[in-house]
């Protein structure tokens, strides 16, 4: 699975920007400030990690090994994905839908309205 077209995919939801505030390893993706995607190699491998629903979380943990509580994340809140092909891209594209959803449903309408370039 191809890091750079997840890290394109990420980018084309309405307000997403690309920010680097832990350094240059780690690329954040936020909407209106908030994170809902970030992208890392660990061990050599890419590294795509998720905010998502606590029960949908465990569901997946147990569909997908390469699935893990989020790393140096709230491992309730956020996931970390093994980019090796083991989850299909067409899950990973829902899974990246799924948390940009949750961090844009909770943001302040005046912000939302923001992100949707109608400030």
């Amino acid at each position: 699975m191809d890091s750079k077209k997840l890290l394109t995919y990420c980018l084309t939801k309405p307000g997403a920007i690309e920010d680097y505030p832990f350094g240059p390893d780690v690329i954040v993706i936020k909407v209106a400030s908030k994170m809902f995607a970030l992208m890392s190699r660990r061990n050599d491998q890419d590294n795509l990690s998720l905010k998502c629903d606590p029960n949908y979380s465990e569901i997946l943990r147990q569909q997908y090994p390469s699935l893990t509580p989020g790393y140096h994340l709230n491992k309730r809140h956020w996931n970390t994905l093994l980019l090796d092909g083991s989850i299909p891209e067409n899950e990973v594209r829902t899974l990246i839908d799924h948390s940009y959803d949750l961090v844009y449903r909770s943001l302040p309408r005046r912000m939302r309205a923001g992100a949707q370039g109608e400030w």
